[in-house]
């Protein structure tokens, strides 16, 4: 087999039992790996409750993981979210997903719960479950300290201990699986941490078909302006989008009840390089580097970290939101939903956190402690205790990220009909409304939106299961992947035959998520964006969003994918038909 292992890695924590299994080539074919493959390997337990037992935590690379395909070192975490009750998957990069394939292995399924705190370790000779001893308790730095001697380290700090429900899984001190609280599910089994070492190679079909594949696609990456331009990626990292939003009007402001902050330059791209002297540091072989550390290591906030420790909580202090997103690396917690929790909390007392209460929030959270402890269950559940349902800023209880829907109406579809919940990667539409050089769209329409979705939904369910970064198709495109997958695999896939199969995945999410009882109304989003404009400034107005035109949108999405108006499957029999 060429690409892929062909091997699953099972573990039963409860049994104290390893051992693997054979992956049938044709489900390989049909899925790909990564989050389409542990997607399938869903299929007989979507419907345990998040912290069952038996609810596995499934970890799934590639086909063109170890290989020379550029930004391939990726890997999906697939479980069911305590935070959502959606089907989810969360990616992240960086050495482990190589270790993993290394190891001998495509997946990596883990189920049951230990009956004592407990660490696996994985080498292609041995698996075993060891004691965590003294780890439970320890933030990441700690754990990552005491054993990134026998490998790399995906690791859960005491916010999965606790549960807390958007806690994340760090892979390496750095590199998180961070949306969803996957973390928590990862903490109700009592595994502290997974520790991998590998040294397998990856038995590649055809090498030259895959290197002048690899080739286009970096010149490609080298040709585009959001890339390598002045003011790209390659030179900022993620913060190159905070002015690119701003002046978009589009920046998510106390609680998303203004689209302004005349802060942003504080904490924008050029900023956070000239005051902390950000070096570039990249995923394994990926020649976009994306990621701005310090000289001395310590990793610096992304965009939509930046924008809710920022604006989103009216804070102005860049120290202070590098000193937040540290401290949620260490306890292991998403960013995102954190921030926009506290944001949520802020309006409800009438005052937003001030520099020193933002911190001392984020540890009370991970250890459940006074009113942590209700800020720890995310931002619509505490809402709802508090009796102001309508703060929580979300949907399907996933907190949005840093792009306010009234200025881009393809990210307002796009955050309502993503599976695992508001999240602006299952399509990314921004990419087509406000990048610099993007095929121009009206972003204060709906036409047409519904059709750009569907055909990004697809795409990027086929980057997530080969699996590779989002950021590539900032340049490249399916066709070059596409040929990346063929010199690896040795099979031959047109551009749309993978939009199908990333159809299939979509679709098999999305049936999970109905049969557990979601429906229309959960593709809504909150009442704020409807009723309340944005802040329009310079000659940029941001008016609520038309309920009746984005209903409308709604339903032609759904006439696109085939289901009945309430967002329900007209072929009730549509999972036993898949592969």
């Amino acid at each position: 087999m060429h690409g892929w292992t062909g091997k699953i890695l099972k573990v039963d924590l409860t049994a104290g039992r390893i051992w693997h299994e054979r992956l049938n080539p044709e489900l390989l074919a049909a899925y790909l790996g990564g989050r389409g493959l542990g997607v399938r390997l869903m299929r007989n337990h979507f419907q345990l409750d998040p912290f069952d037992p038996q609810m596995p935590l499934i970890f799934a690379v590639g086909p063109l993981c170890g290989t020379s395909a550029p930004v391939s070192s990726r890997m999906s975490v697939v479980s069911r979210s305590p935070l959502t009750g959606t089907i989810f998957d969360s990616s992240a990069g960086g050495l482990f997903p190589w270790s993993l394939k290394a190891s001998g292995f495509d997946v990596l399924y883990i189920s049951g719960k230990s009956r004592e705190p407990a660490i696996l370790k994985i080498t292609p000779d041995s698996q075993e479950i060891q004691g965590a001893g003294t780890l439970w308790g320890k933030t990441i730095g700690e754990t990552v300290g005491a054993l990134s001697g026998y490998g790399s380290v995906a690791a859960i700090g005491p916010a999965g201990e606790s549960r807390v429900l958007f806690a994340g899984i760090i892979m390496d001190g750095m590199h998180s699986a961070g949306r969803g609280g996957l973390g928590a599910v990862m903490g109700s089994k009592g595994l502290k941490a997974v520790v991998i070492r590998g040294d397998m190679e990856v038995a590649v079909a055809d090498g030259d078909c895959l290197e002048i594949a690899r080739k286009k696609a970096v010149r490609l990456f080298h040709a585009s302006p959001f890339i390598v331009g002045e003011s790209g990626i390659k030179r900022f990292g993620t913060p190159a989008l905070v002015d690119i939003i701003a002046r978009g009007r589009m920046t998510p402001t106390e609680n998303f009840r203004k689209t302004f902050f005349s802060y942003t330059g504080n904490y924008s791209g050029p900023s956070i390089n000239k005051a902390y002297g950000a070096v570039c540091e990249s995923c394994s072989d990926c020649p976009i580097a994306c990621k701005k550390m310090t000289p001395e290591g310590k990793v610096l906030p992304e965009c939509d970290t930046l924008s809710h420790f920022g604006a989103l909580n009216g804070n102005i202090d860049l120290e202070t939101i590098v000193k937040a997103n540290a401290l949620c690396n260490e306890l292991g917690m998403d960013t995102i939903s954190a921030a926009a929790t506290l944001s949520a909390f802020g309006e409800h007392r009438g005052s937003f956190l001030s520099r020193l209460e933002i911190l001392a929030f984020l540890l009370d959270i991970a250890r459940r402690r006074g009113a942590g402890d209700l800020l720890a269950e995310g931002s619509r559940r505490a809402a709802e205790v508090l009796g102001r349902p309508e703060l929580s800023m979300s949907v399907k209880s996933l907190e949005l990220p840093a792009c306010d829907p009234r200025g881009s109406y393809g990210t307002a579809l796009a955050y309502c009909t993503s599976n695992r919940g508001g999240c602006h990667l299952r399509g990314y539409p921004i990419s087509c409304e406000i990048l610099p050089d993007s095929v121009p769209t009206d972003r204060f329409s709906f036409s047409g939106k519904a059709r750009i979705n569907v055909t990004a939904e697809d795409t990027h369910a086929v980057a997530d299961s080969l699996a590779v970064c989002g950021l590539a198709f900032l340049g490249a495109t399916l066709e070059e992947y596409g040929e990346m997958f063929k010199g690896v695999t040795g099979l031959e896939f047109t551009t749309e035959e993978l939009l199908s199969i990333g159809s299939r995945i979509h679709l098999t999410e999305r049936f999970y998520n109905v049969t557990n009882g979601f429906e229309s109304m959960e593709d809504q989003l909150p009442e704020r964006f409807y009723r309340e404009p944005g802040t329009g400034t310079e000659g940029i107005d941001i008016p609520p969003i038309d309920r009746n035109n984005f209903d409308e949108e709604l339903q032609n999405y759904y006439r696109m994918r085939g289901l009945t108006p309430r967002g329900t499957f007209v072929d009730t029999d549509f999972l036993a038909k898949q592969p």
